[in-house]
C-alpha cells in the first residue's frame, strides 16, 4: 500500500535543552501531523570536551532528528513550509533539509563488468522497491547496453584508460548534471573516482565494497580475506571520500566461511552479501534516514 504524502525533514545542530519542544512546538502551531520521530544525541568528542577552544559547539555535542510531517495536515505547501521555519533553524543553528515524498530522487548508476549489484538494483526499481528514477546508467565498458537499454534507461559508454581519466570523469559529471541526478551509486564499479569528483557531491556518492571494512580495502579484498584465513566475510556501503574506501559506513553485514572455501566460493557467496547491504543501505540514503556525523554516521531505521 503506497503511503500518503509526507515531509522529511533532517537536522543536526549543537545540543541543548528544548531542541524537541522548539520542533514540534512549531509543526503542532501549524496543525501539523509528526508521522515519524527518531532522535539521537551525540556527545563530544575526547578531545572536544577535555576543552579544546577550536571544538566551538561541538564540544557541548550534536543532536540529530529525522520528522515525518503529513503534508497534507499542513495549509501551506513545501516551498513556504521551508520559509517558516527557517526561522526555528537559524534560532537552533542548524544544518536542514527538508524533502517532499512525492519528488523522486534521481539515481544514477555506475557499473564496470560485474552485473549481480546492476540486476539486483534493476529489478528492485522494476518492482517499485526503490522509489526512485533512474535517468540513465554509466558504464566504462559496453557490456550491459543491452541490458540496460531494455529497461528503457539510457546508457553511457565512458571508457576509462589510464591516459583520458581525467576528461572520462569530466564526462561522467557532465551527464549526472545533466540528468540532474541527486544520488551517484557505485554498483561495483571498478575505478577510483577522483578527489574533485567526490568533493564535488559530499554524501551524495554510494559505494558498495566487497569487504567489512575497514579491513580489506582496496582491490581484491576476497584474495585478502582468504590469505588471512578470516571466519567470515562481508560488504560494506558507504559514502564516497577521496580516502579510498575510508568514507562514512551507511550499512554492513556478514557471512560465515570455513577452511575448505576457496577464494571462488567467497566470491560467490559474497556477491548475495553485497546486493542485499548495497540495497539496504541506498533505501536509508534515499529515505533520508543517514547523517553524517564525521567519520561516522547515525542511521535512523
Amino acid at each position: 500500500m503506497q503511503r500518503e504524502r509526507y515531509y522529511t525533514l533532517t537536522a543536526s545542530c549543537p545540543d541543548r535543552v528544548g531542541i524537541v519542544s522548539r520542533v514540534s512546538g512549531f509543526f503542532s502551531s501549524h496543525q501539523g501531523w509528526i508521522l515519524e520521530t527518531s532522535l539521537h544525541a551525540q556527545p563530544p568528542d575526547e578531545n572536544e570536551a577535555a576543552g579544546d577552544e577550536a571544538a566551538g559547539d561541538e564540544a557541548v555535542g550534536r543532536y540529530y532528528m529525522r520528522v515525518e510531517i503529513r503534508a497534507d495536515s499542513l495549509p501551506f505547501m513545501l516551498t513556504e513550509l521551508r520559509e517558516r521555519f527557517r526561522c526555528v533553524a537559524d534560532e537552533l543553528n542548524m544544518d536542514w533539509k527538508i524533502t517532499d515524498s512525492a519528488v523522486k530522487k534521481r539515481l544514477v548508476i555506475l557499473v564496470s563488468q560485474q552485473e549481480h549489484c546492476l540486476y539486483d538494483l534493476l529489478a528492485r526499481w522494476q518492482a517499485k522497491e526503490l522509489n526512485v528514477e533512474i535517468p540513465c546508467v554509466i558504464s566504462n565498458h559496453d557490456t550491459f547496453r543491452g541490458f540496460v537499454e531494455w529497461h528503457g534507461i539510457p546508457f553511457h559508454h565512458v571508457p576509462v584508460t589510464l591516459e583520458n581519466k581525467a576528461a572520462a570523469f569530466a564526462e561522467v559529471q557532465r551527464i549526472f548534471e545533466e540528468v540532474h541526478g541527486d544520488t551517484l551509486v557505485l554498483a561495483r564499479y571498478m575505478q577510483i573516482l577522483p578527489a574533485g569528483l567526490c568533493a564535488a557531491y559530499p554524501g551524495r556518492i554510494i559505494n558498495i565494497h566487497h569487504s567489512f571494512l575497514p579491513s580489506f580495502v582496496g582491490a581484491r579484498p576476497y584474495h585478502q580475506a582468504w590469505a588471512k584465513g578470516v571466519k567470515l566475510i562481508g560488504a560494506t556501503c558507504h559514502y564516497v571520500t577521496a580516502d579510498l574506501d575510508q568514507g562514512p559506513i551507511i550499512e554492513q553485514d556478514v557471512i560465515r566461511i570455513d577452511h575448505t572455501d576457496t577464494v571462488d566460493d567467497m566470491m560467490r557467496y559474497g556477491k548475495d552479501i553485497e546486493k542485499t547491504v548495497l540495497a539496504r543501505g541506498l533505501h536509508n540514503h534515499l529515505e533520508d534516514r543517514v547523517l553524517v556525523h564525521g567519520t561516522k554516521t547515525i542511521v535512523f531505521r
